[in-house]
């Protein structure tokens, strides 16, 4: 067996047991005085959340690692989560999971029931004169997510069954993240930071849209995903960070290729992509970014082209009595090499928690689709060369209320309605007012707010 494979299986072994581990730790009867929150152990950590750095610094937020990849949020921005202590290790356990039934009318409106979900496990510690961080992220979606996609009209990206994915959204990898991360404190206001994962999320684009919280109640991915934020599953990832201040840039190196159909196990692949990100937390309520990559053969069905990726986003998060207010606006552009065929995809989202337990929330997005709509999930004809057809918009709205009705999970019950608009050269293919209805059970992890 190759060695580099064996070393991949061997750690992705052993962050799924520390993730169970997690789990079993956390789950602990009442009576037993490490299934209660808990601070994080002394350390990195906590030092610098008490110490020269205060509480909202950008490095302060970078250490918590409670998102995907090295991506952050304003600090300010809360997370739902169940935490506890083991000798010198923190742990950490947080993850959502959306039982869904949609409905969308016209010609090409489907219904189907299915979950989306995912569940991240984390250890942390002191280690030399730095912090290390162990994280694992994982995800159902396979088996409940049937036929390889869900129903969403207009979205676009990636294969089912060797043809292209149109009105449809595949599910995540079981495998979402395996990561090692180490955090060296530098003086009295700089942070140099390394990450490594065989399978991860390297510094491009904002914060992935399943761990957002202006998205946090939205159960379906936004039309522009694949221009903006589509390689946060991304393999052999490796991502060196520079922070001073309130200011952070980030490199990496990844395997340029998106997952496979064959969403139970680990790709493969040598490093030949690589991404930028400038990051920005100017106050504790506010996040810019803006990152460019250069993607090598992303997609399976044009491995021959090669996609230049910019994107740039500003976060707002507004702690509020009994509430939070989360605001993101996103911007994505892909240029294929060579040939100069480009798309942009604009988003703007916002979730409004009140009154501890009700969630509003908003999504407004304005995506160019390309020709393969035109296919209906048809194979590609021969020397088929994708090219830009039409600008679609999407506006949606949701409401949920929370009940606690099982210990240390806050479930929900909701729905969201989605409008588009289209030009009416997509009116015979889609209707005239083509919409989409989602009704949804949600849990998600309830611990301490952190």
């Amino acid at each position: 067996m190759d060695k580099r494979v064996a070393f991949r299986r061997a750690l992705a072994w052993l962050l799924v047991k520390m993730l169970v581990a997690t789990a079993c730790a956390l789950g602990q009867s009442p009576d037993d005085q490490s299934s209660q929150p808990a601070p994080m152990p002394e350390g990195p950590h906590q030092h610098m959340h008490h110490g020269a750095m205060p509480p909202g610094s950008l490095i302060d937020e970078i250490v918590q690692h409670s998102l995907s990849g090295t991506s952050i949020e304003p600090s300010s921005t809360p997370a739902d989560m169940l935490m506890t202590t083991k000798g010198t290790w923190g742990l950490m356990l947080h993850g959502v999971a959306f039982l869904n039934a949609i409905q969308q009318n016209g010609p090409r409106g489907a219904d189907k029931v299915f979950s989306t979900n995912w569940i991240m496990g984390m250890a942390q510690r002191s280690l030399g004169p730095g912090s290390l961080t162990l994280r694992a992220m994982l995800s159902l979606e396979p088996a409940t997510v049937s036929e390889r996609r869900y129903p969403e009209l207009f979205q676009q990206g990636e294969t089912a069954f060797g043809r292209p994915l149109v009105d449809g959204q595949h599910p995540h990898d079981f495998f979402m993240e395996l990561a090692t991360l180490y955090d060296l404190k530098l003086g009295e206001h700089g942070l140099l930071s390394f990450y490594l994962a065989p399978v991860g999320d390297p510094a491009m684009g904002p914060t992935a849209y399943p761990h957002r919280a202006s998205a946090s109640e939205d159960p379906t991915a936004p039309l522009g995903h694949h221009l903006q934020d589509s390689t946060h599953v991304a393999w052999e990832v490796v991502t060196v960070g520079a922070t001073y201040k309130q200011v952070r840039l980030e490199a990496s190196g990844f395997h340029g290729r998106e997952p496979n159909e064959g969403r139970w196990n680990i790709d493969t692949g040598e490093i030949d992509s690589w991404s930028a990100r400038l990051t920005a937390n100017p106050a504790a309520n506010w996040s810019a970014q803006y990152s460019i990559a250069s993607l090598t053969s992303p997609e399976a069905l044009h491995p021959q082209e090669d996609i230049q990726r910019m994107t740039a986003s500003l976060s707002y998060n507004r702690p509020l009595q009994n509430g939070n207010w989360a605001t993101t606006l996103v911007w994505g552009h892909n240029r294929i090499r060579g040939r100069g065929q480009v798309a942009n995809g604009y988003l703007a989202e916002s979730t409004l928690r009140f009154s501890k337990h009700n969630f509003v929330w908003g999504r407004v997005e304005n995506v160019d689709r390309s020709s393969e709509l035109l296919l209906d999930g048809n194979p590609e004809p021969p020397a088929f060369e994708e090219t830009f057809l039409a600008r679609v918009q999407a506006y949606t709205a949701g409401y949920d209320r929370e009940f606690m009705l099982l210990p240390r999970l806050a479930t929900a019950l909701g729905g969201e309605v989605t409008f588009y608009g289209k030009p009416a050269l997509l009116t015979p293919l889609y209707g005239s007012h083509p919409l989409g209805i989602v009704a949804f059970l949600r849990v998600r992890a309830a611990g301490q707010r952190h």
